[in-house]
């Protein structure tokens, strides 16, 4: 029999039932071999939980940066025609409405 009670916000006189609790996964083994890697010695040694993995060594960094000088174009671009869309909108607004 569950506890079900009805609901005294509802003026039909719902019943509600409570949830039922979902069951916790299993947790997994250690991996001695994983608990030795030189990557987990060094999280241990900084005081981490888990193994840090730096970020990797980029082979063209020229090619990164060449990406990354147009982007900040795009995104100087954008901004600038956001802004002048502004003022021009507003100008357009001033002359139709007769600057009331």
């Amino acid at each position: 029999m569950t506890d079900a009670r009805p609901d005294p916000d509802d003026a039909a006189g719902s019943v509600s039932v409570p949830p039922v609790a979902q069951p916790r996964p299993a947790r997994l083994p250690a991996d001695p071999a994983a608990y030795d890697h030189p990557r987990a010695e060094l999280a241990r040694a900084k005081g981490l939980d888990a193994p840090y993995i730096p970020g990797g060594h980029d082979p063209d960094p020229e090619q990164g940066r060449r990406e990354e000088r147009r982007l900040l174009r795009l995104l100087l671009v954008m901004v600038i025609a956001v802004t002048l869309a502004g003022f021009v909108l507003g100008a357009l607004a001033i002359l139709m409405t007769g600057g009331r």
